[in-house]
This record gives C-alpha cells, structure tokens and sequence, in this order.
C-alpha cells in the first residue's frame, strides 16, 4: 500500500519541468517515485504535476467539478496523461457475499464513482487531443 505523505519534490533537471520547479508537490510515496523517474529519465522531453484542470460531472451531486491529473509528460513521440492511485482505489469495490454495507465501504464506493467519472473525463480530453491517458499502480510504478 502506498506510504500516504506528502512535499515538495526538488528536480535534479528542473528544465525539464513546465511550471514553477519549486513548487511541485507529491501526495504519497507513489508519486514522488514517478516525478523521479521523470526528473530523471532521457525519454522524458518535459512533465508537469497538477498542472491541468479538467472539468467532469460529480456523479454525486451532479455538479461541475475540476479535475487536476498528477501528471503530464511528454516523451519523444506522445504526450501522456498520468493518474496515479494504489492497485486497490483502481478497481470498483466490492461487498463480499453476506456482508453489510458498512461506513467505510460507503465511502469507498463514493471514492470511487467520483475518481471514475474523472478519469472518463480524462481519457476523453486525451482522446481529442490524440494523448495517452494512463493510471499507474504499485504494480507499474515497481513496487511490491
């Protein structure tokens, strides 16, 4: 499970970030291992973290809302948009057979509604954009 803290990430390239490269901030040990890789990696022509707002539609409330992705990136020929959550936040969740709805699972359920509604949001603006959304894991990030 992702480590949940938070600061400020200081690049090694900060050339290569769009956006003010001393205020880019990560919200969980995920990450700050991707602004590393980023940071670092030949491939990547620039990235940004919060950068962009997309608007969606609160499943909730039925409310316009925004939504700011934690990545954008260019490499040599794309340009990706990056959402990183663990493995578990990924997926719907589900109540196991003969259990009751419990406070948390509510809450879970909500989560994830919310987060699904955005990243349709997010994979339709990349799509007219001819861009890659993408939500990245422990499983992708490398760690186990």
């Amino acid at each position: 499970m992702a480590k949940y803290f938070q600061g400020l990430f200081k690049p090694i390239n900060p050339q290569k970030y769009k956006g003010n490269p001393t205020q880019i901030c990560f919200r969980s040990s995920y990450e700050l291992k991707l602004l590393t890789y980023l940071d670092r990696h030949p491939e990547i022509v620039w990235y940004s973290s919060e950068e962009l707002s997309i608007p969606y539609r609160s499943p909730i409330d039925r409310s316009l809302r925004r939504y700011y992705p934690d990545i954008l990136c260019k490499r040599r020929n794309d340009i990706l948009m990056i959402e990183v959550k663990p493995k578990f936040q990924r997926n719907p969740p589900v109540l196991a057979e003969g259990k009751r709805m419990t406070a948390s699972h509510k809450r879970a359920v909500i989560t994830y509604a919310i987060n699904d509604a955005k990243w349709k949001a997010a994979r339709a603006y990349c799509e007219d954009r001819g861009w890659i959304f993408k939500i990245m894991t422990e499983k992708e990030l490398g760690i186990t």
